[in-house]
């Protein structure tokens, strides 16, 4: 039989709702704020950076950057971020989640600061130093995955978890949508302060030495969110989970939750000593009871994030591919180079306006009420349907007339992955597994993500170039591989759709009752025992 719950923990969980959660929300989402807009940011400028360092001095075409060169620009940031992930993970299991919360937070402002401050002598020069800040501040922003979903998660009461820990996840809506709205006022600042032509006729005329400000002013703004919010990251106490049942020190937790909850709270000493006796619950990461009781529930937080973060993130970082491709943005050659970053921040700004952000507080809304396993299983399901109604009638969205309704099918998918994994991919795995494991298995589980993300970068950059040579129709200038990349996004929805099965439904429950973490000493439970007892919704 599970042992009582300690005082401190059972108060967190039966908590009413209070300022301190919304605090704890905005300080913790300002850190996903950040992390939007410094990975999706990129996007926005990818282009201007091909046109003023790789310009081949043909008057008739723009720069663009090698396919190489993009994809390194594109993609070494999330490099970073599965590194921080998997590092910060760990750390926050084994020095605390405050402590480690400053460091990545700091990190991040450097980085964002010297990413717009990039230097060197020649074109590569710059990229390469570029690519070394992009990856640093990955890295930074890896830590912040792990340490603010485990840090909202130990704050929340069991009644509205999932909703907190999803608000902290929509903040990254607004990080996008801040992106898209600063790079429309930096470009259509400088496009006003000089009048450059219309057309692409004079390569200096039309990517004018000013278009090199626009594009660090942009990448640097990242910083500012982060500097706001590091004094409240560092007034925050220790949660009282980590404190209590890593750390063992009962007094320090009750008197922490005392003061944030404004009630009294008895330390209890020798409960959490027996807690910590219980064979039971020490086993690590690498053991065979971790993986009777848990091994199932990681393979599927792990493989659920792979797979969306596949098609997520190609869909974010080349949507002005995929908007050149139906003709949506026009031909870089009829535009000048900040005309050209105003019309893809504008078209990306749209999308995550309309499908992006909505879709993350409708998860906010009703993950509590329809719980994760739903939400996860809808948003799967319909980004499935999504993609392969744009790829089977490919070339019918293309033509003139139906490229809206093509945008609107476009923004469902964003919709559906925000209302869906996107979302409950980030939540569970803060809820599931025991305290002494959560950040580094909630770190674990982002890492997947973030090699997904890493092969749909580098992967549909090539399919989106490679050209339907088929296609006589002028124009129709992308046809067979983003065709084909809309193919392979669905199949890996759908596979993820599959994979949502071995992920327990954590709905109502506290933290220690998923993990496991009252029992003290009694018959251990394997995996398929958890399972069965976790899943609430049926399948």
């Amino acid at each position: 039989m599970a042992g009582d719950q300690l005082q401190v923990l059972t108060a967190l969980d039966v908590a009413k709702t209070q300022w301190y959660h919304f605090t704890a929300i905005v300080i913790a989402g300002m850190g996903f704020f950040t992390d939007a807009y410094d990975l999706f940011c990129i996007s926005l400028v990818t282009k201007l950076l091909g046109r003023i360092y790789y310009y081949e001095g043909n008057p008739t075409r723009p720069g663009s950057l090698p396919p190489n060169v993009s994809a390194a620009v594109t993609g070494v940031a999330f490099c970073g971020t599965l590194s921080g992930q998997l590092f910060f993970g760990w750390l926050g299991d084994k020095m605390g989640r405050k402590r480690v919360y400053g460091m990545t937070l700091m990190l991040m402002v450097i980085c964002s600061i010297a990413s717009g401050l990039s230097f060197g002598h020649t074109a590569k020069g710059v990229i390469a130093t570029l690519c070394f800040f992009r990856f640093w501040l990955g890295f930074g922003i890896g830590g912040d995955y792990p340490l603010s979903a485990t840090i909202m998660s130990e704050y929340a009461n069991k009644k509205t978890r999932g909703a907190f820990i999803a608000a902290v996840f929509a903040m990254q809506g607004f990080g996008i949508l801040a992106g898209g709205m600063v790079a429309i006022i930096v470009s259509a600042a400088f496009k006003s302060a000089y009048k450059a032509p219309t057309y692409f006729k004079d390569p200096v005329a039309s990517t004018v030495p000013q278009a090199d400000y626009v594009w660090r002013i942009i990448l640097m703004f990242g910083a500012l969110p982060a500097v706001l919010t590091y004094y409240w990251r560092m007034k925050m106490p220790e949660t009282a989970r980590y404190t209590a049942l890593v750390a063992k020190n009962a007094k320090q937790a009750a008197a922490d939750m005392s003061k944030v909850l404004q009630v009294e709270i008895v330390a209890e000493q020798e409960k959490v000593e027996q807690i910590a006796m219980g064979q039971s619950n020490n086993f690590g990461l690498f053991t065979r009871q971790f993986a009777r009781r848990h091994g199932l529930h990681l393979l599927g937080t792990t493989t659920t994030w792979f797979l969306l973060d596949i098609a997520f993130y190609s869909q974010n970082l080349f949507q002005k591919d995929i908007f050149s491709a139906i003709g949506w943005i026009p031909k870089a050659d009829t535009m000048n180079a900040i005309e050209e970053v105003y019309k893809i921040a504008r078209a990306q700004t749209l999308i995550a306006l309309c499908g992006t952000v909505p879709g993350y507080w409708f998860t906010v809304a009703l993950i509590d009420v329809i719980g994760r396993f739903t939400i996860q299983m809808i948003g799967f399901f319909f980004m499935t349907v999504f993609m392969l109604a744009l790829a089977i009638p490919y070339h019918h969205w293309t033509q003139p007339s139906n490229r809206i309704g093509f945008v609107v099918m476009y923004g469902l998918t964003f919709f559906f992955a925000n209302f869906g994994p996107n979302s409950t991919t980030f939540i569970v795995p803060a809820e599931i597994f025991p305290a002494r494991l959560r950040s580094t298995c909630h770190g674990i589980s982002a890492a997947a993500g973030k090699a997904g993300a890493i092969i749909g970068s580098f992967g549909f950059l090539y399919a989106a170039q490679n050209k339907d040579k088929t296609q006589t129709d002028p124009g129709y200038p992308a046809g067979i591989g983003i065709k084909n990349s809309l193919y392979v996004l669905a199949a890996c929805n759908l596979l993820g759709l599959l994979f949502t099965l071995l992920v327990p439904e954590s709905k109502g429950k506290s933290l220690e009752e998923m993990s496991g973490e009252n029992e003290e000493g009694e018959v251990e439970m394997d995996v398929t025992d958890a399972y069965s007892q976790s899943r609430t919704v049926p399948v």
